[in-house]
């Protein structure tokens, strides 16, 4: 598959792709554990169906020693038993968070509860951010068509 937008040859493409990956990192630099951040991303990328985020997700977790267990499980995170409750609670909003259409009013207030009861405000501004930001990486990959298979971890550090 060919991409449509190559986002690295258009200087506007460029400069508004920089603007998201700076609020990217100013909740992925935030308090919020490394491993919950890795989980949320690749999960909100599995909903969405983004390929390039979920290989970019699955390679950074592991560069940063997440376990392939683990890993293979976040999709089916309800019936693994390697997930703490606060990641439960993570991973529980980040469905909520990405399937708003379906969840008719967004984030109910028993998730929020469940993920206020595990996160400071501070960490969970941090999950707000990264849910939402990750959501639009993944709607501007798939209406572009990014393909996925050659990623290579710590790819895009230079444009933070």
């Amino acid at each position: 598959m060919d991409a449509r937008l190559n986002f690295f040859a258009s200087p506007q493409a460029m400069a508004s792709v920089k603007h998201l990956i700076a609020a990217g990192k100013v909740f992925a630099d935030g308090p919020l554990p490394a491993a919950t951040r890795e989980l949320v991303l690749l999960r909100v990328s599995q909903i969405n169906g983004c390929a390039r985020c979920v290989e970019m997700h699955t390679k950074e977790a592991e560069h940063e020693g997440e376990s392939s267990a683990r890993l293979h499980l976040v999709a089916t995170w309800r019936e693994a038993t390697l997930f703490t409750p606060a990641e439960r609670a993570a991973l529980e909003l980040a469905e909520e968070g990405t399937r708003i259409a379906d969840a008719a009013g967004g984030v109910s207030d028993e998730v929020w509860a469940e993920a206020a009861k595990h996160y400071t405000e501070a960490e969970l501004t941090a999950l707000t951010g990264i849910i939402a930001v990750t959501n639009a990486f993944n709607r501007l990959n798939l209406i572009s068509q990014q393909p996925a298979g050659d990623y290579v971890v710590g790819q895009y550090a230079h444009l933070s």
